[in-house]
């Protein structure tokens, strides 16, 4: 009899999107505002009927959203419908927040904790990329171009390189709740990945909400 392993199997994906689906989900992608049922079907050019059963089918497996229209006059709101980019983010979201509170509360150290679990998953992600920057400038590239990856959208100062805005976060709300840990995870992984690509990550720093819009990263001029 063959061992089952313990613990639950991998969680199921979402069901294969159809052509005809993932056209309506690509044009919802396309759209600037939220459309109605009507203007999208006049724009897909899909009988109404079938335009809101392609629609059904993608709310119910989490790629489209519906959202009410604003009140006009008498009668319910009409729906709206928009393409959800951040399917499950609000699961990863909570679990991340439930563990920055943990480590908060529990840990005699939280921000030197913090700190050490972002470097360790710095150095995992820097070498699960396979890649090896020769000099400490194209190493500062590849970590800018992970934080892309990771959600953070940086922007490189171009006059001054070392110079990084984080005009996004993908773990905000937790961040807000928990900087000491959120932002000193985030810092451990920018000098987690240097480290591994050699690179002394020494006056790497991250200022967490320094100005509207985005947190400060530097990373200065480094050496092997």
């Amino acid at each position: 009899m063959k061992n089952n392993p313990l613990g639950p199997r991998p969680g199921r994906g979402p069901r294969p999107l159809t052509a005809g689906r993932a056209a309506v989900l690509q044009l919802l992608v396309d759209q600037p505002t939220p459309p109605r049922l009507a203007a999208l079907a006049q724009t897909s050019g899909l009988h109404p009927n079938t335009l809101r059963e392609h629609l059904e089918a993608l709310v119910a497996d989490g790629w489209v959203r519906r959202v009410r229209s604003e009140p006009q006059g008498r009668g319910r709101p009409a729906w709206r419908y928009e393409a959800v980019d951040d399917r499950g983010h609000d699961e990863y979201a909570g679990l991340a927040t439930a563990l920055a509170a943990s480590i908060a509360a529990t840990s005699p150290a939280p921000t030197e904790t913090a700190r050490f679990a972002g470097e360790q998953w710095g150095r995992t992600l820097a070498t699960d990329r396979g890649t090896d920057p020769r000099t400490p400038e194209e190493a500062r590239a590849e970590v800018v171009s992970m934080l892309d990856e990771l959600g953070f959208e940086p922007e490189v100062d171009a006059d001054r390189p070392e110079r990084v805005r984080l005009t996004r976060c993908p773990l905000l709300d937790a961040a807000h709740r928990y900087p000491g840990v959120v932002c000193e995870v985030h810092r451990g992984i920018v000098s987690g990945a240097l480290a591994s690509y050699g690179v002394d990550p020494a006056g790497t720093d991250l200022v967490p909400f320094a100005e509207p819009g985005a947190c400060l990263l530097a990373i200065p001029p480094t050496t092997r």
